[in-house]
Order: C-alpha cells, then sequence, then structure tokens
C-alpha cells in the first residue's frame, strides 16, 4: 500500500520478521516525501517502525519514537548524512528530532526538539 507518491507501508514495517508493526506517522510520511522532492533521489529507510523487542535488540531507548511508528532513520542516495541533516535543521529548526550518524539520517515527529549527532 502507498504512504505517498514515493513510500510504501512496507518499508516503514518492523525488520524483526516476526510481528506486523507497521505503523507510520503521516507528519513522518509528508516530511520523508518533502526530503524526496527536494533531493529527486531514492530514499531507502533503513529503520523504520520497530516492535518493542527488535527495538531493544538493536539499543533503542525505551521511548524511542520508532516503537510508535513517528521515527526513521535513512539513507539518501549520494548525499552525505550530514547535508541531509543540515538540510532538515534548517527546514525544521523548532520541532522534531533530527539526528546525524556516519552511515543515516535519523527523524521523528516529536513536537519537541531534539538535536544529536552519533
Amino acid at each position: 500500500m502507498m504512504l505517498s507518491g514515493n513510500f510504501s507501508r512496507t518499508e516503514f514495517k518492523c525488520q524483526c520478521n516476526n510481528c506486523d508493526y507497521d505503523t507510520v506517522d503521516s507528519e513522518l510520511i509528508q516530511v520523508l516525501q518533502g526530503l524526496r522532492d527536494y533531493y529527486l533521489t531514492p530514499i531507502k529507510i533503513t529503520s523504520g517502525n520497530r516492535c518493542p523487542v527488535h527495538n531493544t535488540r538493536v539499543g533503542g531507548s525505551a521511548n524511542s519514537y520508532h516503537i510508535r511508528g513517528r521515527a526513521a532513520d535513512i539513507q539518501v542516495k549520494g548525499v552525505d548524512p550530514r547535508v541531509v541533516q543540515d538540510y532538515l535543521l534548517d527546514l525544521y529548526p523548532d520541532k522534531f528530532g533530527i539526528g546525524c550518524y556516519e552511515s543515516f539520517t535519523h527523524i521523528d515527529t516529536r513536537t519537541k526538539k531534539g538535536r544529536w549527532n552519533g
């Protein structure tokens, strides 16, 4: 099932292969579709929704937005994660969780601002 022009529900499904967690926040989809439209290149969801068991296995926090379907770790094809983070920071200076790691960028739709580099 397509959630937007470029993203399907299956891309956000928990990767544990033992559950049916695939909830996705509509605001997160809007943010990601906007990012896709800006860069005009594919975006890979490396981690979307996580069931609590899988979240623990991968070292996620107990209150992770991934558990609620409100977070995604992404790779924008051909774009450095720091560049993606900088673009998101400019676009959303006062809201969302935006983190940068060596191989991916994290975005979540928390109501307060959260920033970090991993």
